[in-house]
């Protein structure tokens, strides 16, 4: 219980760190974001609408106006740019289910196609396949996202006409166009990850497949693919989770550029039009709830070692 606790403390004091620390990074942006709201106006005129956002404030009064909003639910105002006027929670609720989507899908490819190649590898270690393998992990983790999303949009979406290059279609709409609309982000973040996590699950996998408990395995005849999967798959992913729950931010990243690329309407796009449009307290919030999704992630990877490794749970009950 007292290690919950404080674990949760040490998250309030991260969340409450990256918010203030992130607000003054977005007060340091050159240009008067009064300006990209009014447009052309006197000074009186931007002198009026600055003091009644709060601008004309100090920067702590600022944050903590935010700050207390924040957790009461006011996200603040959208007053100008490409998304139009309206509420932040408003447009974050729109968007956020469409970012989670996407990244979904593409931790879905990645688990997919991954841990399969992973084991292949391992199993075959040294061999022709292995060192394919390993040779397209190394091709695939040097191209940028943006770069395989560009390559992908010409080459999949308009020289073969196979899927859409823009565009979101809700599930509610048609779920099979919803699928093919996510197909080519999804694939854009996928591609990376699939090499980091393949090689790391290789190596893991090496080195538990020369366990001793691994070899009486082999010697009481248990069949391979019952050792790969079920006796030596299991110890060698946590490297492969904390892994995964750190890369969340990298994923995130991505999918930024990649829903500006193929104008999909989730949180980077909207990321992206609030600081074009120097939206600096919709930024901010987005960059709180972006923060909050972070930690929440590496929490509940956390939680999964007990499950994946009774030892853990052990050691923490000794603690």
């Amino acid at each position: 219980m007292r290690a919950i606790v404080v674990r949760l403390v040490q998250l309030v004091v991260v969340l409450l760190f990256v918010s203030f620390f992130s607000f003054g990074l977005i007060s340091l942006v050159p240009g008067d974001p009064v300006v990209a709201i009014v447009g052309f106006a006197s000074p009186q005129q931007l002198d009026q609408v600055r003091h009644q956002i709060g601008f004309d404030q100090p920067f702590l009064v600022q944050y903590w106006h935010w700050l207390t909003g924040f957790l009461h639910g006011n996200l603040g105002n959208v007053y100008s740019g490409p998304t139009g006027r309206g509420s932040v929670a408003t447009q974050i609720h729109q968007a956020l289910p469409v970012s989670l989507e996407l990244m979904a899908y593409a931790m879905v490819l990645t688990v997919v196609l991954a841990i399969p190649l992973g084991v292949l590898a391992a199993y075959r270690s040294g061999s022709v396949t292995d060192k394919v393998i390993t040779a397209g992990a190394f091709g695939s983790i040097s191209m940028p996202d943006f770069a395989l999303a560009l390559i992908l949009s010409y080459w999949v979406g308009v020289k073969l006409g196979w899927l859409p290059t823009s565009g979101y279609v809700h599930p509610s709409q048609s779920l099979v166009d919803n699928i093919k609309s996510l197909t080519l982000p999804a694939i854009s973040l996928a591609v990376g990850q699939i090499a980091g996590y393949m090689r790391l699950l290789r190596s893991d996998m090496i080195a538990t497949l020369q366990e001793d408990y691994i070899l009486m395995a082999k010697s009481k005849g248990i069949p391979t693919r019952r050792i790969l999967w079920r006796h030596a798959l299991r110890p060698s992913s946590l490297t492969l989770l904390t892994v995964a729950g750190l890369n969340v931010g990298a994923l995130i990243g991505g999918t930024i550029v990649v829903e500006v690329i193929f104008e999909i309407p989730g949180m980077g796009k909207l990321l992206a039009f609030a600081i074009q449009g120097r939206q600096f307290v919709e930024l901010q919030s987005l960059v709180a709830v972006i923060a909050i999704g972070y930690v929440a992630v590496n929490v509940f990877v956390d939680l999964l070692y007990n499950v994946l490794d009774p030892r853990i749970r052990d050691a923490r009950a000794l603690a």
